[in-house]
């Protein structure tokens, strides 16, 4: 129970309560007016049983028929202008809760785009929905349904007694007499109940995290026919969820009618008492059935309230939760005074004794130094684990460098725009990450200098007109998530095709060509060449045949760079490379036998 889903806090914190309000500040004219509203309404729900009382004394008591009829129009308007207040209020803070919840949706997603990578490494992507969704709901339950209108229960409350002791003292305090047992119950009710809500939160954050890793797997789960297996932990998880919902139910069966029964003790009470005046002659039955209808009144914002308590609750654990997301420091960020250069000019890139560790003091990189000149090209080649993506993750400055610099021209990228720095890079990776919307959209991705006829000569040049052509709507075919209905190679061509669109001075190649069969791989070559043009490349490579014409390759083991220097010269060193070199020629040999 580690995980802060299942972290449920105080009942109430002023701290959290001030920063609540600070979104409420904004639209205070409308919750200003909400507020007179509910007020208002509040004091007009004093009005029908004192109009009840006058009715019976001054004319149904008495005989008298004149006048009733005012009263009767009295009552209805009362009614009226209360039904006018209550949907003011109820329009007026819906309106203003969804604009919050609007505020705090774009306010989460735009920290959640600053954020550095080793944030997402550290935070499973359900955890960070569920902030942006179900969390900021709750909020909007506490500003419609909360902060606001819980001035209606108290006021409410405190015009009932104060009408009731004036009407007669004795009488109201015998009604009053039940109030501990309010006490008791609503106590009872609030501490099962939030107990019970750390429970359902807890396995709803279960239900999220297992459906997020196993819908994003289901091709493995089905592969490996784990479908019996998964259905029965699900099952497991879900019965959990539902047990736990099941208890809270039990609370709120017990606790709403043990009001409804407390408010009918409470009328008996009045009945006897009440009644032992009306024959005595010291109240008189108006006063009593005023009475009446006032007690039963006076129940009903107890229960609100103790709703209101829950939506309380919620709301701090889930603002919590949100402000602990919202204060996360931007880790990546551009200098205060950065420094500034052309974007377009090709750069010399230097890595002068970087060392990069994801965790502590576990290195990944090693004292690594080299040099990219610009329009060079290097190519980078290793074992998995070898530090090889990590450093074009140190290179785009997705991270920082624990110790050492990589040097743009002369300056530390650290000490530059970080703008500046990612419009230097043109990334295309193994795993291409492709965006709901048409082929076309996912070339240019919104970029609003790239029109129709850029994006067409873009993909003529990588060959991936080849397929667009054949498709129904070419570049206006829509893809499905991530570009399922496409092939590897396909989604190869379109990142090229996007890279060259984008006509960035550094090409990033990782993996380029290591998922896809020997024919296509030859149409990504072609595309490769076209690329890599006039172009600095910096290329990670696990077929050794796309790096060979580099003017530099890499050779990294174990995060320290072991080999540097052309294919010719590494294969000369019988080293590391000649030994990669020789089993991957065996394996192409026995492939083609």
């Amino acid at each position: 129970m580690s995980s802060d889903e299942e972290i449920l806090g105080k009942a109430y914190d002023a701290r959290l309560m001030r920063r609540l309000l600070e979104y409420l500040w904004p639209y205070r004219w409308q919750a200003g007016l909400a507020l007179a509203a509910i007020i208002a309404n509040s004091v007009l729900q004093l009005v029908p049983p004192f109009l009840m009382k006058r009715a019976i004394d001054q004319h149904i008591a008495v005989g008298r028929l004149e006048g009733i009829g005012l009263i009767a129009v009295q009552y209805m308007a009362v009614l009226l202008g209360s039904f006018g207040l209550e949907y003011l209020q109820t329009w007026l803070m819906q309106i203003t809760g969804q604009r919050i919840m609007y505020d705090l949706r774009m306010q989460i997603y735009a920290r959640l785009q600053r954020l550095d990578l080793a944030f997402y490494d550290r935070n499973p992507v359900g955890r960070l929905m569920t902030r942006v969704t179900s969390d900021v709901d709750v909020l909007n339950d506490l500003f419609t349904a909360g902060v606001v209108a819980i001035f209606g229960d108290v006021f409410t409350l405190a015009g009932i007694m104060i009408v009731m002791l004036l009407m007669d003292w004795r009488l109201a305090l015998t009604s009053f007499a039940v109030l501990p047992l309010i006490v008791i119950v609503t106590q009872w009710f609030r501490r099962n109940v939030r107990e019970s809500y750390r429970t359902v939160r807890m396995w709803i954050a279960r239900i999220n995290a297992f459906l997020q890793e196993n819908i994003t797997g289901m091709s493995t789960v089905q592969l490996f026919r784990r479908e019996e297996m998964n259905y029965a932990r699900f099952e497991g998880i879900n019965a959990q969820h539902r047990d736990a919902n099941i208890e809270s139910i039990f609370y709120y069966a017990v606790f709403y009618p043990a009001i409804e029964i407390i408010g009918a003790m409470a009328a008996s009470l009045i009945i006897w008492y009440g009644g032992l005046q009306v024959m005595a002659g010291t109240l008189t039955l108006g006063a009593l059935v005023a009475f009446l209808q006032y007690s039963s009144r006076f129940f009903r914002p107890i229960s609100d309230m103790s709703e209101k308590f829950n939506v309380l609750q919620s709301a701090m654990a889930s603002s919590e939760r949100i402000f602990k997301l919202i204060d996360e420091p931007e880790r990546i960020t551009s200098p205060a005074t950065p420094l500034r250069r052309d974007p377009a000019r090709s750069p010399h890139i230097v890595f002068d004794h970087v060392w990069f560790a994801y965790h502590g003091e576990d290195y990944v990189l090693r004292d690594v130094s080299f040099e990219v000149l610009p329009g060079g090209r290097l190519g980078i080649v290793g074992a998995t684990g070898s530090g090889k993506t990590t450093i074009i993750n140190l290179l785009m400055r997705f991270y920082d460098v624990s110790r050492g610099r990589i040097l743009v021209d002369g300056s530390d990228i650290r000490e530059l725009a970080l703008e500046d720095v990612r419009a230097l890079f043109g990334l295309v990776l193994q795993d291409v990450h492709l965006f709901s919307g048409s082929i076309g959209a996912n070339i240019r991705l919104g970029e609003a200098r790239l029109g129709d006829s850029d994006v067409r000569r873009a993909a003529a040049a990588v060959r991936a007109d080849r397929f667009i052509d054949r498709l129904p709507a070419g570049l206006d075919t829509a893809l499905g998530e991530r570009g399922a209905s496409l092939s590897v190679g396909q989604k190869q061509l379109l990142s090229f095709a996007r890279a060259l669109a984008f006509d960035r001075p550094v090409l990033v190649l990782d993996e380029a060509t290591s998922s896809v069969d020997t024919e296509t791989e030859s149409v990504i070559r072609e595309a490769l060449e076209v690329l890599m043009r006039g172009r600095t490349t910096v290329a990670i490579a696990h077929r050794l045949s796309t790096i060979q014409d580099m003017d530099r390759i890499l050779v990294l083991h174990k995060g320290v760079l072991r080999e540097s220097g052309t294919h010719q010269e590494l294969l000369s060193q019988r080293g590391i490379y000649f030994k990669l070199y020789q089993l991957q020629f065996r394996e192409t040999a026995t492939k083609a036998s």
